[in-house]
């Protein structure tokens, strides 16, 4: 417990102690039966604060919310998050999680080498990006998901995301951001015809905080790990 509180700042423990009794505030009282949501939005919030330090551990948080949070979407009816969480998002982490453990800065294993992709690379991400929300805009068409129009965009930026945490890009928290906030409209909607789901909103508002963070720490690491620090 003493290494986990000295290896976070103070503004660090802050965010994660906010983001945490937000999330248990909102569930308490809103919802107070789907333990599943609480229990995967606190998982969610410690893999985000250790994402943004760049620690592997991160993406192991990420692998288990991404599996919860699929069957919470399937739920509601949201088959895109559903599958792009499970089919996608999921793997997607654990690949990322090998990548990060293979590339330590400078052997320290808590801290990923931050990496810059070339501009070959971000349009080849754009094309996949493209095929991959096409292919995946049939298929949600295909099982009539609810409110298909953000869905087929949150499986667009949730792409992006994963994609640029597998390549160790400080902009996979930019992607994030713009997923969070198609999430958070998304679970709106359906606050509206099931007031509990305004725990899973709060969740992704709090996620939105996090991911903004992380987009600052890792170009804070990335100009650090430039200097030889």
């Amino acid at each position: 417990m003493k290494k986990l509180l000295t290896y976070f700042t103070k503004g660090e423990l802050l965010l994660w102690g906010l983001s945490t009794g937000l999330i248990l505030l909102f569930f308490l009282l809103f919802d107070r039966e789907n333990y599943l949501t609480l229990a995967a939005s606190l998982l969610g919030a410690a893999a985000l604060i250790f994402t943004a330090k760049g620690n592997p551990f991160g993406q192991f948080l990420m692998i288990l919310f991404g599996i919860l949070y699929g069957i919470i979407s399937w739920g509601f009816a949201y088959y895109g998050e559903m599958i792009t969480y499970l089919g996608m998002t999921a793997p997607m982490a654990l690949f990322a999680l090998i990548a990060w453990m293979k590339n330590p800065y400078k052997g320290n294993r808590a801290q990923v080498k931050v990496n810059r992709l070339t501009g070959r690379e971000v349009v080849w991400m754009l094309l996949l990006t493209a095929v991959v929300t096409f292919v995946f805009y049939l298929i949600l068409a295909f099982f009539n998901t609810a409110n298909l129009a953000p869905s087929t965009l949150s499986v667009s930026t949730s792409f992006i995301a994963v994609y640029l945490t597998f390549r160790r890009s400080p902009c996979y928290a930019l992607a994030y951001a713009a997923n969070d906030l198609v999430l958070i409209l998304l679970w709106v909607l359906a606050s509206f015809e099931d007031v509990s789901y305004l725990s899973v909103t709060v969740c992704f508002v709090m996620f939105l905080a996090n991911d903004l963070y992380g987009f600052y720490n890792w170009r804070k690491m990335e100009k650090q790990q430039a200097a030889g620090k």
